[in-house]
């Protein structure tokens, strides 16, 4: 039985004409769980007009200095958003990581299980402080997420 897991638009939305829905390419199940996600980290709160408490509140603390603290903040945000936001799954280890802290770069580590199935998965989300258009520009790279000693 296909999509009983819910069917949504993928991400970045896809266009073609054999795609159904009126040419959207629609993606189901554990896809659409996955996809789900990535839009929800990938969304700062207050972004959508609609839907205000949707996504994560990351970018206020782009300039806080990354310590075990900062560290069990992201963490305990990025699950509570997936508890009040994704019903069909149940986060089971939320790690972030800095493999790049000079270079303004965290890694958002989600391990999940689906509720319905009981199937486990993985994603790792790379969240960045600025995007490329920031640094082509000139204005250099991002001075966020600086590592500490905790």
């Amino acid at each position: 039985m296909s999509g009983f897991l819910g069917t949504g638009w993928s991400f970045p939305p896809r266009f073609a004409k054999s795609a159904g829905a009126g040419g959207v390419a629609m993606v189901s199940d554990e896809l659409d769980i996955e996809e789900s996600l990535r839009i929800l980290v990938g969304t700062r709160r207050g972004e959508r007009e609609f839907f205000p408490e949707y996504g994560l509140d990351l970018h206020e603390l782009v300039f806080e200095p990354m310590s075990t603290t900062m560290r069990a903040l992201l963490e305990e945000r990025v699950k509570l958003a997936i508890l009040v936001h994704e019903p069909r799954i149940e986060p089971f280890g939320i790690r972030v990581l800095s493999v790049d802290p000079h270079g303004g770069r965290l890694d958002i580590e989600i391990d999940y299980q689906v509720r319905a199935t009981n199937s486990r998965y993985n994603l790792v989300f790379p969240f960045y402080a600025s995007d490329s258009n920031e640094i082509a520009r000139g204005a250099g790279q991002a001075l966020a997420w600086t590592s500490s000693k905790a």
